[in-house]
């Protein structure tokens, strides 16, 4: 699992990275707004710690900026700011979870435990998504109604991200966004072209069409 860290206390910065490090997962500091902007634009990361009040552009402003671009990626904000109109600001600005300052290693581990549980980040192994499909990770399997269909790379990165999403309109532009770095993003022919793939696996009222937005996973 791939982490954005943007906090501008160097110490502060310092002891969070070798906690999440500890936690095995790997970690890309930033100090100032800009600089994570630019560097989220040049990685792909599974979730966004971000402290507000930082240099050049504040959390709130950048996580706000990347949800008009659409891309979503899961977000907790660190912060000392403590009102419920603070709260209230950083949850409209697309936030998954707000931790407020002073605060315990341990409390960042559960919250972002409990994100990887509600965003299916990282998941593995064996899933039933309704009776008559189901979706192994590690192997890029679907099964419907016993049938079992291997996916390619790209094909399991859709339809991962759809699964994410399920029951929730996506447009080819937010696939591309949040599953590849700029440099590697397939065309939205491309995609389509997955997506049709899909519909031939999972039955084609099962990925909709939602004129002028994108589309939809019905589970």
């Amino acid at each position: 699992m791939k982490i954005l860290l943007l906090e501008d206390d160097t110490l502060l910065n310092e002891i969070i990275e070798e906690f999440l490090t500890d936690l095995d997962y790997d970690v890309i500091s930033t100090y100032d707004g800009e600089e994570a902007l630019e560097t989220i634009y040049d990685n792909s990361f599974d979730l966004l710690i971000l402290d507000v009040n930082v240099p050049s552009l504040s959390g709130f402003d950048l996580l706000k900026g990347l949800k008009d671009n659409s891309i979503n990626i899961p977000t907790i904000f660190i912060t000392s700011l403590h009102t419920s109109k603070d709260m209230e600001k950083g949850f409209n600005s697309g936030a998954d979870d707000y931790i407020k300052k002073p605060f315990h290693l341990s409390e960042l581990k559960l919250r972002i435990n409990n994100i990887k549980r509600l965003r299916q980040i990282e998941s593995s192994g064996f899933v039933k998504l309704n009776m008559d499909i189901s979706y192994n990770y590690d192997t890029k399997v679907i099964t419907v109604e016993e049938i079992e269909t291997y996916l390619s790379k790209t094909e399991s990165k859709v339809f991962e991200y759809f699964i994410k999403n399920q029951n929730k309109s996506i447009s080819i532009e937010e696939i591309s966004l949040n599953n590849w770095i700029y440099d590697d993003v397939p065309t939205a022919t491309t995609i389509r072209t997955y997506i049709k793939n899909l519909r031939k696996v999972l039955g084609k009222d099962r990925i909709t069409t939602i004129k002028g937005i994108g589309y939809k996973l019905n589970l």
